[in-house]
């Protein structure tokens, strides 16, 4: 629910209670083989903290990818989403529109938009992330870790340059 709130509002969740999320998924059963974090981290205390805690587990962190794209291209992409929430169906209003607007193509039950997924809020958290995120480019290209992915690209083409760095990665 602290997490709902603070998203709606426009905010990142604190750091302290991310870490505590995270260290609690990554100790389950789920995570024994590894795992992928998306969004995360955020902040350069993330980054060091993630750090540490995979020190103390002896758990390399071998691929961090980022996704290069303009702010104003990622403000239309995200805020002409629309999900239908029973079966996690993803619409939008340019790219993908459902036959009838604001339905769901196979129920005909109502799409509905997250409250964040607006403009004003988006360039908020943009705002937030130039001054926060955007550090951890030079964090992680630092230890060698980084892939940059040109997101304005087809997701056909996205995708495919991800898994070339993961095969990069395992040979």
């Amino acid at each position: 629910k602290k997490v709902a709130r603070t998203l709606e509002a426009g905010e990142l969740v604190t750091d302290s209670l991310v870490i505590e999320i995270l260290e609690a998924n990554l100790q389950s059963d789920a995570c024994k083989l590894g795992f992928m974090l998306d969004g995360f981290p955020r902040t350069l205390v993330q980054a060091e903290k993630l750090d540490s805690y995979l020190g103390e587990h002896n758990e390399p962190l071998n691929n961090v990818v980022e996704f290069k794209v303009n702010d104003g291209v990622l403000v239309d992409r995200i805020s002409g989403r629309m999900i239908h929430q029973a079966s996690g169906r993803t619409y939008h209003e340019v790219f993908a529109p459902p036959k009838e607007h604001m339905k769901d193509d196979v129920t005909g039950e109502p799409l509905m938009k997250r409250p964040d997924d607006n403009p004003t809020v988006l360039k908020r958290r943009l705002d937030i992330y130039h001054e926060q995120t955007a550090p951890l480019i030079k964090f992680y290209a630092d230890k060698g870790v980084l892939r940059s992915v040109d997101a304005m690209q087809s997701p056909e083409k996205v995708f495919q340059d991800i898994c070339e760095h993961f095969k990069k990665v395992k040979s």
